[in-house]
């Protein structure tokens, strides 16, 4: 049963396929704590649940948060669905497993959108205001042996992901990567990407990565 999307809600797309097949791929066991932050539709937490994983799912989005408990129920399974920013909403919980597509797109204005479709995408000129608060906030909600599966794109410079997760204690890789053709969004800013030196000239697709940490025990 692919999961509904309401208006304004990112619909799953390939970096939601890359981290679902990353996750696939995870060993977890029945009862382990996951987290989705950012779960837009649900998709990557109904596949957690799907598993056994008892499930928190997260989004800043009130229309997302809507939809993620709609397929929950639709799916029949037990995932708890929180409004709030970012890891506010499990502030001193623990996880065995945090997953996470946030906004990475570098955008032409530093500020991120408040409101609208674009706030699934646009993270600042350098596409790191999220990850960068993932990286300061994420490590400490791991539990010993717990891990972070994290997919943006290689615009949004994943050798910073992974020097400030490693600073933070974790192992960390970038553990697989794709070649997509450009999306709408992309295309629309080749122009800019190019003058401001994120894209390189003869690039005509976006390559997404998988970024794996793990908390030693």
């Amino acid at each position: 049963m692919s999961p509904l999307s309401l208006p304004g809600v990112y619909a799953p797309q390939a970096d939601t396929v890359l981290l679902a097949e990353a996750l696939a791929r995870e060993p977890l066991c029945p009862g382990a704590r996951a987290l989705d932050l950012g779960t837009g539709t649900g998709a990557l937490a109904l596949a957690a649940a799907r598993r056994g994983a008892q499930v928190t799912a997260v989004d800043v989005s009130w229309p997302a948060v809507l939809t993620a408990r709609l397929n929950a129920r639709r799916a029949r399974l037990p995932v708890r669905v929180l409004h709030g920013d970012l890891l506010d909403p499990v502030a001193g919980q623990t996880f065995d497993l945090i997953l996470s597509n946030p906004p990475y797109v570098p955008a032409p204005s530093a500020r991120p959108p408040r409101r609208g479709a674009a706030r699934a995408w646009d993270a600042g000129s350098d596409g790191r205001l999220v990850l960068d608060r993932i990286c300061r906030r994420a490590p400490a909600l791991l539990a010993p042996g717990g891990r972070l599966l994290l997919v943006h794109s290689a615009l949004s410079d994943p050798e910073a992901t992974l020097t400030q997760l490693r600073t933070a204690g974790l192992r960390a890789a970038v553990t697989e990567h794709r070649y997509i053709p450009f999306g709408p969004v992309l295309r629309a800013r080749q122009t800019w990407l190019r003058a401001t030196g994120l894209l390189r000239n003869a690039a005509d697709k976006e390559e997404l990565v998988i970024i794996r940490a793990e908390r030693p025990h």
